[in-house]
């Protein structure tokens, strides 16, 4: 799950993360009233979507009156912003974040991911802040310095002081970085996040050290134990097919190709994709039905598939094991015929009851592709899609 900048600033101040001043505005008065009320000679307008390269894109903008602050805002509030995360069509924005303008003498990154192949969680930090992390580590790799944390000690003053002396920060700042590297990753743990980072980390001017940016998603999985973070939900962000496919319990994910997947089991799915791919086709969607699925939802699955204009071909691939074939069959059916099927459909059943699937199938005059291997079954949709 994803939040907004200004929000995760409030979570990081809770842990004594210094930030810069400012509020969340919902229209040009109130962004207004906000810079007023800061006082000083420069605010910052930004753009609040979740996305980043916010300022690449015309969303992130300088203001050094109430004039100007008036102007960006009016300007930002209601465009379209496209950036490298957001895709072609853009985000609309709906929000701004107007804080005080704060005299910037250096930008750091730090941020804190779940090392998988450590299966530990792995605290980064680089003297190369305000750009893409992932490029950094592609092009300049010596420059991001990381610490493995043990869960049960958590982030050490020694370790937090190591790395900010290791990217650059000044002497005198190391116990104040030191508490703020503990504070996001105490953030981290107790929210069970799955990415926190502060981008760029600043030292100021005169010698100051705060978030600048902060960005915090949040493992899904968890948040039956966060309450007070699922308030935070900006349902405007997040995709509406996946938002319907959520409500019914599937988990779905809409992707640019033209091929729907219907899948069960997340492993089984991805492998389908990539089968797809190396076929010539991409995928439209990843869609795990999972082990239990039922009529209503393998039907509510072609309708939110169905609503893609863009695609061609449904692949059906289900491995009956604790998901008999026979019961994914007759769903299909009854889903098939509820939604008038429109594009060609291609099935491949294996496992429990198979063969009493294909028979429902075969049975049931709706028209089906049927396959017998993956390979089998990725090379007939692309054909079916006239790929």
């Amino acid at each position: 799950m994803k939040i907004h900048e200004y929000q995760a600033k409030d979570v990081l101040r809770q842990y004594g993360v210094a930030v810069p001043k400012g509020r969340v505005c919902f229209s040009v008065d109130e962004a207004i009233a906000v810079a007023q009320e800061l006082g000083g000679s420069k605010w910052v307008v930004k753009a609040q979507i979740h996305a980043g390269g916010r300022g690449k894109g015309g969303g992130v903008k300088l203001a050094d009156s109430i004039a100007e602050v008036r102007s960006h805002a009016g300007a930002i509030l209601g465009m379209t912003l496209v950036t490298h995360q957001t895709g072609p069509d853009g985000t609309e924005v709906k929000r701004l974040l107007v804080e005080e303008g704060v005299p910037i003498k250096d930008e750091l990154y730090v941020g804190i991911v779940v090392d998988r192949a450590s299966q530990k969680v792995v605290f980064m930090a680089s003297s190369e802040g305000g750009t893409e992390i992932e490029t950094v580590a592609a092009i300049t790799p010596e420059k991001i310095h990381k610490v493995m944390i043990d869960p049960g000690t958590g982030l050490t003053m020694d370790d937090a002081q190591s790395l900010a002396g290791a990217i650059g920060i000044p002497d005198t700042l190391h116990a104040e970085s030191g508490n703020i590297f503990q504070g996001l990753y105490q953030a981290f743990w107790d929210k069970d996040a799955s990415l926190a980072e502060i981008n760029p980390l600043i030292v100021t001017k005169d010698s100051r050290i705060m978030a600048l940016d902060a960005k915090i998603n949040f493992d899904e999985n968890a948040m039956y134990r966060h309450p007070d973070l699922q308030e935070l939900r900006d349902l405007d962000e997040e995709n509406e097919d996946e938002l319907e496919a959520s409500k019914f319990g599937l988990n779905y994910i809409s992707l640019d190709g033209t091929i729907g997947c219907l899948v069960n089991g997340a492993g089984l799915a991805m492998a389908t994709m990539d089968i797809i791919k190396l076929y010539g086709a991409s995928p439209a969607n990843f869609l795990d039905v999972g082990g239990g699925a039922t009529t209503e939802q393998v039907t509510e699955a072609f309708k939110i598939m169905l609503k893609n204009e863009n695609l061609k071909a449904i692949l059906v691939n289900i491995f009956g094991g604790i998901m008999r074939c026979d019961v994914i069959a007759e769903g299909l059916v009854n889903a098939a015929k509820e939604v008038s099927l429109s594009v060609p459909l291609v099935v491949r059943l294996e496992g429990t009851n198979v063969d009493e699937g294909r028979a429902i199938l075969t049975r049931s005059g709706i028209e089906v592709i049927s396959a017998t291997t993956m390979a089998d079954a990725a090379e007939k949709v692309a054909a079916a899609a006239g790929v």
